[in-house]
């Protein structure tokens, strides 16, 4: 039995898992800024115009919709810039490590954002039911995983 062949049968739906995992941690975020529950004491003061205000917009839209695996690309290569901006912003001008300056999720978080923003949601998604993935088929040269076929 050979431990490829296994993964590779589970891995998209543990991309749907990562997405969802994902999409939850940053609602999670976003229901703590905009509506205090659960009560954080760094988010006690956000108001929703605000610039923490608005990334709790973010957060809890984009969260909710890449839980869904609605849109996933393209709101997923959105919080991974708004995760950008959040280090670069908040913790990169404290100190240049980010294990001292708090800024280790937000540099994961870019980076998972990113790699689903690449690898799309998975099979367990709005945009696989409602056929909004391309192809996962290379084209006719080879190229373009997940790109669709190339018309001749």
């Amino acid at each position: 039995m050979n431990p490829d062949r296994i993964a590779a049968a589970y891995q998209p739906y543990l991309l749907s898992l990562f997405r969802f995992v994902t999409g939850l941690t940053l609602f999670q975020f976003g229901v703590a800024k905009l509506f205090k529950f659960p009560p954080v004491p760094m988010f006690e003061a956000v108001t929703p115009f605000s610039l923490f205000g608005v990334a709790g917009m973010f957060e809890l839209v984009l969260g909710g919709m890449l839980m869904l695996g609605l849109l996933t690309r393209p709101v997923a290569f959105v919080l991974s810039g708004e995760m950008a901006c959040a280090y670069f912003i908040e913790h990169f001008p404290k100190n240049f490590f980010p294990l001292l300056n708090g800024g280790t999720l937000a540099i994961v978080l870019c980076f998972a954002c990113l790699y689903l923003a690449a690898a799309g949601a998975g099979p367990l998604s709005l945009d696989a039911k409602l056929h909004l993935q391309p192809s996962p088929q290379p084209d006719d040269r080879g190229f373009g995983h997940g790109f669709g076929q190339a018309q001749r």
